[in-house]
């Protein structure tokens, strides 16, 4: 009976004390963790292909082998302020200027592009994808070489076997998450002999094998990137599904995608006796950047997403997870070429008086198409300005 006493007037005094000194100040006296201390949170922004067609170069292109891609990205930049992981695919290839630039079929892009990609914010690039190998092993290497040099984390392709066995982490606090990707091929360019270490091919036991290895290291989430699908198709075929209920069984708890080069459907998932409340898959994230200048290709999309970890319990949750459609205009800018991405759903927005009608039709039209598809399989919040 006195213990019981003795706990009533302990949750009295407790009580009382809140009470006058509010909660912040009485978790600091009693140097406990307050509500707030115990939620880690991430703020995740991602992107499909990051394309450079020789038109793009060409546009860029401010002095003899000096290149500025970035005002590309200005009227979107913003939406990755607030991003603590920026990534996206980076689809072609720093094969240095004495290969001279080029585009499709065999890309090789300034180095001044991924200057701006860094500038612009990104943080990861996956670098498995069909050119990867489009300047042999010799432009693969250096691409990475030059990754390092702009202080852009990669993941994908590698330089040894060793590299390729260290998994990808980035870590906020004690929140880890893990970075894998992975290539359905490499358009029929071979992959050096005795050298499969230089790019992540899609291939169920490698994935199964690297997800563990993953898990090996505790992180608290498993990301999981791919380049597959067929090409301008804006539903997954079944080879896709296949493929990323592979990766979630196999750990995956947020699976991305690339290739198809239009938008596909977001699905979300739980799976039972998981940490994580909510994962998703995003079947292809279209063309964030290219040439490509036809329905649904011209089109592209910024996911941003936020994950939450509280310290107490281990349990993770998916929040804020949005869509913010965006539109590739190449026109001219106050007389000078240009590419620039926009949000789709500013069609109207009267700022952007170098868009003709027609554009903002297309604009339109485009905010509408990419609205459908992306909310096709679950209800996404889309940002429409």
């Amino acid at each position: 009976m006195k213990k019981y006493v003795l706990a009533s007037i302990s949750l009295f005094t407790l009580i009382i004390l809140i009470s006058f000194t509010g909660d912040e100040q009485f978790f600091a006296s009693q140097n406990l963790p307050s509500p707030e201390d115990s939620i880690i949170t991430i703020n995740f922004s991602c992107v499909g292909d990051l394309m450079c067609h020789s038109p793009q170069f060409q546009y860029a292109a401010v002095a003899e082998d000096s290149f500025d891609f970035e005002p590309v990205f200005r009227e979107v930049k913003k939406y990755f302020a607030s991003s603590d992981v920026v990534f996206g695919n980076f689809e072609t290839v720093l094969g240095g200027k004495e290969k001279q630039y080029s585009g499709f079929p065999f890309f090789n892009s300034p180095d001044d592009y991924l200057t701006s990609l860094k500038h612009v914010g990104f943080d990861y690039l996956n670098t498995a994808n069909n050119h990867s190998l489009d300047q042999k092993e010799a432009g693969l290497i250096r691409t990475i070489d030059e990754m390092i040099n702009h202080g852009i984390n990669y993941f994908g392709t590698y330089t040894t076997q060793m590299d390729r066995d260290s998994i990808r982490i980035f870590q906020k606090g004690d929140f880890r998450i893990a970075f894998l990707g992975y290539s359905y091929g490499t358009n029929g360019l071979p992959v050096p002999k005795n050298k499969d270490y230089l790019i992540n091919l899609i291939k169920p036991e490698l994935i199964i094998k690297d997800i563990q290895s993953a898990k090996n290291l505790n992180p608290d989430l498993i990301i999981v990137y791919y380049h597959f699908g067929e090409e301008y198709q804006k539903e997954p075929n079944t080879y896709q599904e296949e493929i990323a209920k592979l990766a979630k069984d196999a750990g995956a708890d947020i699976i991305i995608a690339s290739h198809p080069h239009v938008l596909q459907p977001i699905e979300l998932f739980t799976k039972p006796n998981s940490k994580l409340d909510t994962g998703f898959i995003a079947y292809s994230l279209g063309n964030f950047i290219s040439n490509q200048q036809w329905r649904y290709s011209d089109a592209g999309v910024i996911l941003n997403f936020t994950m939450e970890k509280n310290k107490n319990d281990g349990k993770i949750s998916l929040k804020n997870l949005n869509c913010v459609p965006t539109y590739v205009y190449k026109g001219a800018i106050e007389g000078k070429k240009e590419y620039l991405i926009l949000p789709s759903g500013n069609y109207a927005d009267s700022v952007y008086t170098f868009l003709t009608k027609t554009i903002r039709s297309k604009m339109k039209e485009a905010f509408i198409d990419s609205k459908g598809i992306l909310t096709n399989r679950s209800s996404i919040q889309i940002i429409s300005n």
